[in-house]
């Protein structure tokens, strides 16, 4: 027998781990009133796909969130620290499979065994001039969290004088080598900025550093220890290019391909409080202008190096083979059960992890209950969509890259996006990046939620009040769990969140307290990115044509090569990069009105539906057009030619990153050599978007 709706209802409300507050009964029971009405008069309880079908379930998408619900799973999460490899992140693990179980959802686990980075000891001191050594305690007295350390940093020990670089950039370097200001034999000491700590700890490196310590400026939680990777790349340094699975092949520890991955210096993270010890006593060559900032309490401090100074600092740790799991509920779609919609969101933690990220795993699992909901009252997604609880993020994004590389065959051939959401609320402001072929989507879905923080107002409203646009940034950078899906595999992609530069990240005080006092006091943000997220992922599983815009991805493309005229002034030809825009453009426009025709198309007979999935299959498929089997040179395992890592971070560029790094060669080889290098990389890229138009074009040359 069948239940009714309202039973239904009662159902799901009841089985949930914490009650729901009144407010909420209301407004369902309002939605629900014509699916009652509907269910009288008829002997089953299931509703096809169709827009008006389609817009019912978003609005009960939009109204079944509750802020008292995902602050209690955010609470439940946040208990206790739980770093990847360890038994208490095994108790995530079984916290979100038990809560996707419960609500229904088809569950299972993946496990990896794959190389992580624990510490075993550190200690710090200072050296005075008078003799004195200062010891600088590195914890924050915090119960259960790990102490600060940077992973895959080498073990060992530092001695030498101190110099502050501050951000560590080349640029950082010549400064002070104008000043006769040398790091070689010294300890770098280093203010975080918008590089990869990894790449502070290279560039130091290279200049001759015996150590790195490393800090984040600010007024608040100056006691706070920024923990992170120092890995280059991302995903399992032993299974380059294929899943760490049992019984998969492994490197050796000592292979030069695992070697790389890894600095040879050491170094450890430096709370702004320790910082100001060491800063404040050094001397020689005053502190540039620029360098400056009241945050830094650097005042009439100098670089050093210099005599009444010295740092001893040591470091041991583990490498080790650790077990990982990523969690996967599937919600199976009716008509396309072959194409894939993934959210996903990693687990793992430097500590309690409120904000990261287990803001963004709260909002997922209150995602699973709405959906659950949904379900419940006769929905079926079109296609199939998958919540994904990606494992060990934080050493290196290593969860969702052994799975991408595990299903690298299907998710190229059947995944329609993948949407991300890391720290769903680090503070106010909505903020999103997307592949550009998504940009009209996020419009019409932000435009339908209301403000948290602005009455009256649609996200839209906010998000485009200074410009009239929404910035949307592009997924080129390597930190979250995008970067394998957009770099490696080419499945376009979202990442949404509220909010940025939270001061206690990767910290002891990223708590339940800090959230609720500070960085979403009542929830409704949490709420919000959910409704985003959800919608979405709706959208994407139910519309009968994907809402897909390559006239965005063209005129984005035409902006980067317009930039890039000017950057190279005429130095090289960028014809084949223009005539390849002109081409995607054209594809974009034909695919655009067929989609509109075949919107506007009232038939749904076998033929009027493959026509429509043929269509959308060339929608996802062109994404992988900029793709390139080669990969990026020096990096060949991400091989997207538009959006991707850069060798040069301080590149004036920050798209097209083969051709930015040939751009950034110039300093060791010829102009020839340059231009010759600068002129194959653009031809690559004007390759890759000819077959992305290719793609939308869907026929045979």
């Amino acid at each position: 027998m069948v239940q009714s709706p309202l039973k239904q209802l009662a159902t799901i409300c009841t089985s949930r781990p914490a009650p729901l507050p009144t407010f909420f009964f209301v407004i369902i029971i309002c939605v629900l009133g014509f699916y009652t009405f509907h269910f009288s008069t008829s002997s089953s309880f299931s509703v096809t796909s169709s827009p008006r079908n389609s817009v019912r379930f978003q609005q009960l998408l939009l109204s079944s969130g509750s802020n008292y619900t995902v602050a209690s799973y955010l609470r439940s999460l946040t208990l206790h620290p739980h770093l990847a490899g360890t038994e208490p992140s095994s108790e995530t693990v079984r916290y979100v499979e038990s809560h996707f179980r419960d609500l229904g959802l088809e569950t299972h686990s993946i496990q990896y065994d794959a190389l992580l980075s624990y510490p075993k000891s550190t200690s710090l001191s200072v050296l005075l001039s008078n003799g004195t050594v200062v010891y600088i305690p590195l914890s924050e007295n915090v119960e259960g969290v790990v102490q600060p350390y940077h992973a895959y940093s080498p073990s060992g020990t530092a001695y030498g004088p101190a110099v502050f670089v501050n951000y560590g950039r080349d640029e950082d370097y010549r400064e002070l080598a104008k000043m006769g200001v040398t790091v070689v034999g010294c300890i770098a000491v280093a203010r975080k900025g918008e590089f990869p700590r990894g790449v502070v700890v290279a560039k130091a490196e290279a200049n001759g550093a015996k150590g790195v310590l490393l800090y984040v400026e600010g007024d608040g939680f100056r006691q706070g220890f920024e923990r992170g990777t120092v890995m280059r790349g991302i995903g399992d340094p032993l299974s380059p290019g294929w899943a760490a699975v049992d019984g998969a092949e492994r490197l050796n520890l000592n292979d030069s391909e695992v070697l790389k991955r890894f600095p040879k210096i050491p170094s450890m993270p430096l709370s702004a409080e320790s910082a100001e010890i060491i800063l404040s006593s050094l001397d020689t060559a005053s502190v540039p202008p620029e360098w400056r900032d009241k945050k830094a309490n650097l005042g009439s401090a100098a670089v050093g190096p210099g005599g009444p100074i010295f740092i001893n600092f040591t470091y041991q740790g583990e490498r080790k083979v650790a077990t990982i799991r990523n969690v996967i509920a599937v919600i199976k779609g009716l008509e396309e059960p072959d194409r894939f919609v993934l959210m996903g969101n990693h687990r793992d933690a430097w500590s309690f992890g409120a904000v990261d990220p287990n803001s963004g795993t709260a909002a997922l699992l209150d995602i699973a209950r709405r959906f659950s909901l949904l379900r419940r009252l006769g929905w079926n997604p079109r296609r199939t969509i998958l919540l994904c609880s990606w494992d060990a993020e934080e050493f290196g994004m290593i969860g969702s890259t052994e799975w991408v590389e595990q299903n690298i065959v299907n998710l190229g051939t059947k995944a329609v996006a993948y949407l991300n959401v890391d720290c769903a609320v680090q503070g106010p402001g909505f903020f999103a990046g997307a592949t550009p072929q998504l940009d009209d989507l996020l419009h019409d879905v932000t435009a339908q939620v209301q403000d948290p923080d602005v009455k009256g107002a649609t996200v839209h409203d906010t998000w485009t009040a200074e410009n009239g646009i929404g910035n949307i940034e592009r997924l080129g950078a390597v930190n979250s769990d995008f970067a394998a899906f957009v770099q490696h595999a080419g499945v376009p992609s979202v990442d949404v969140y509220y909010g940025r530069d939270f001061p206690v990240y990767h910290t002891a005080f990223d708590t339940y307290d800090w959230m609720a006092n500070y960085g979403d006091p009542l929830f409704h943000r949490h709420v919000t990115v959910g409704s985003i997220w959800g919608l979405l992922a709706l959208r994407l599983s139910d519309d009968l044509i994907l809402p897909f815009s390559y006239i965005s991805y063209a005129n984005q493309l035409q902006a980067y090569k317009d930039t890039l005229n000017h950057l190279l002034d005429g130095s090289v030809s960028l014809h084949s990069l223009s005539s390849s825009i002109e081409e995607l453009k054209f594809a974009a426009q034909e695919i655009e009105n067929e989609a509109k025709r075949l919107r506007e198309q009232e038939a749904s007979s076998d033929v009027a539906l493959f026509q429509k999935r043929a269509l959308n299959d060339r929608l996802m498929l062109a994404e992988r057009g900029f793709l390139d089997v080669d990969g990026l040179r020096g990096h060949p395992w991400f091989k997207h030619l538009v959006y991707g890592p850069l060798s040069n971070y301080e590149s004036a560029l920050v798209y097209f990153p083969g051709i930015a790094d040939a751009v950034s060669e110039s300093k060791v080889i010829n102009k020839r050599e340059l231009e010759e290098l600068i002129q194959h990389e653009i031809w690559r890229v004007a390759r890759a978007i000819r077959r992305a138009a290719a793609a939308l074009k869907g026929e045979l040359s």
